[in-house]
């Protein structure tokens, strides 16, 4: 991954080209367009959509993170992280919610919610 500069940071270029890096990391690992369509359950044109994508939605990126076994959500991270100026901080979540965020948490009867 790229290092960045503070100066890279601005409202007019974004750090993350998220597109670009879901394509190149599907072409590092040999799989196809057709394979992620079927991974993401969309057809294929949507595939070469976000390819040319700057921003996509959380729920898509989370798909496609789980098919490529990628965090890609660690590509934004990474962003906040090259700005020392910029302060995040997340909300406070328990230990539960967390799980459940995550679509992790099972009822007992072993349905998720």
């Amino acid at each position: 991954m790229q290092t960045m500069r503070k100066e890279d940071l601005s409202l007019e270029k974004e750090p993350v080209f998220i597109g670009k890096i879901i394509e190149e990391e599907l072409r590092r690992q040999e799989r196809t367009v057709t394979w992620l369509s079927r991974k993401i359950h969309c057809d294929r044109r949507n595939v070469y959509d976000i390819f040319s994508r700057a921003f996509i939605d959380t729920n898509l990126l989370w798909r496609i993170s789980k098919a490529l076994g990628i965090n890609f959500f660690e590509y934004y991270s990474s962003a906040f992280q090259c700005n020392e100026n910029q302060r995040v901080i997340p909300p406070p979540v328990s230990a539960g919610q967390s799980d459940n965020i995550l679509g992790l948490k099972q009822n007992h009867d072993g349905r998720d919610g």
